[in-house]
């Protein structure tokens, strides 16, 4: 397809999809701190010029390009024009960005107490109250907790979260988060209902710890907001099962997404997968880098015009360098209106 199909009547906008960052379950302690998801809208025909002209550029002789092609410093002229305003994606591409430990601590809090808010000030005061060792131990409890694999006692993930939780409460009385923390010690019996749950069935057909199938719904209402149904084509992935693309459907659906459906492709026989692959992997790349304290602000500028607010990430002083202009004040995210 060349960008627009016909079905049901209506002209739907076809948009190529792929991601970077996926780390399983292991988001506390993978080798990525983004997972970014990436969508273009081309036709076919032009993106493959595009791709042409990113190969004559760099004049690589790899078969297949990726992102870190074009992350090289000797390649830094071509990153900039991809991303530029006269570049190629500049008005066709967008990227849904998910921070990893923020993901961990809104399901965790989501879980437990049911309550955004909750998340958002407990990753905020967290790391500051805690320190750096506080609180990755009680992220990576948190991701113990909520992972579908898991070797040994069930009930041993329980344990390890509410005594982490318990530590805390009591290392840290008096303090901003010391609320939260109570609120959380007193949620046991939610956290065992939902182990017992995992444990003694089958594999939950959602994973609560994938943020790929909700960026998938959040990517879809992004090129669908003006009323236009979006088809999306997105690369092969392991995740993307009939069951879970049914999912998506349905939970898009159910929140007034016009999604007319959800195809999947091979990347290196479409162009417009192989752009998004390239912005999916320069923008995990990108985040991560403000992230740590280090980002290029040449760069972050640049990706700027291609983050949505919609984004899932807690940290403040970095998504005021990443989110949209108008919305880089807010950082909020509507997730679990989408899981």
């Amino acid at each position: 397809m060349n960008g627009t199909s016909v079905a049901d009547g209506a002209r739907v906008a076809e948009v190529a999809c792929d991601e970077s960052g996926s780390d399983g379950e292991n988001l506390t302690g993978g080798n990525t701190l983004v997972f970014a998801h990436a969508s273009v809208r081309l036709p076919v025909e032009t993106a493959a010029a595009h791709v042409q002209e990113i190969r004559d550029r760099i004049r690589s002789p790899a078969v297949e390009y990726k992102a870190n092609h074009l992350l090289r410093e000797k390649h830094r002229a071509v990153l900039e024009w991809l991303l530029s305003p006269d570049g190629p994606l500049h008005g066709h591409a967008h990227v849904h960005l998910v921070e990893k430990a923020f993901f961990v601590v809104d399901r965790a809090v989501d879980l437990l107490l049911d309550d955004p808010d909750a998340a958002l000030a407990l990753f905020r005061q967290g790391r500051p109250t805690f320190g750096d060792a506080e609180w990755r131990e009680f992220l990576t409890a948190a991701n113990r907790l909520l992972r579908v694999r898991h070797a040994g006692d069930a009930r041993a993930p329980v344990e390890d979260f509410f005594r982490t939780v318990d530590r805390l409460r009591r290392a840290h009385s008096g303090s901003e988060p010391a609320g939260i923390l109570e609120r959380l010690a007193a949620a046991r019996s939610r956290a065992l209902s939902y182990r017992a749950e995992i444990d003694g069935g089958p594999a939950p057909l959602v994973p609560v710890l994938n943020p790929l199938l909700p960026s998938v719904v959040r990517t879809a209402a992004h090129w669908s907001a003006g009323g236009r149904p979006v088809l999306l084509a997105h690369d092969r992935q392991n995740m993307l099962t009939p069951d879970r693309i049914a999912w998506i459907e349905d939970t898009a659906r159910r929140q007034g997404v016009a999604l007319a459906g959800v195809r999947l492709v091979v990347a290196r026989e479409d162009a417009r997968v192989q752009l998004a692959d390239f912005l999916a992997g320069i923008a995990r790349k990108i985040a991560s880098d403000e992230l740590n304290g280090h980002g290029e602000p040449a760069l972050t500028a640049l990706l700027r015009p291609y983050t949505g607010p919609r984004a899932v990430w807690g940290d403040e002083p970095s998504w005021a360098r990443l989110g949209p202009v108008a919305e880089a004040g807010d950082c909020r995210t509507e997730l679990n209106s989408a899981v």
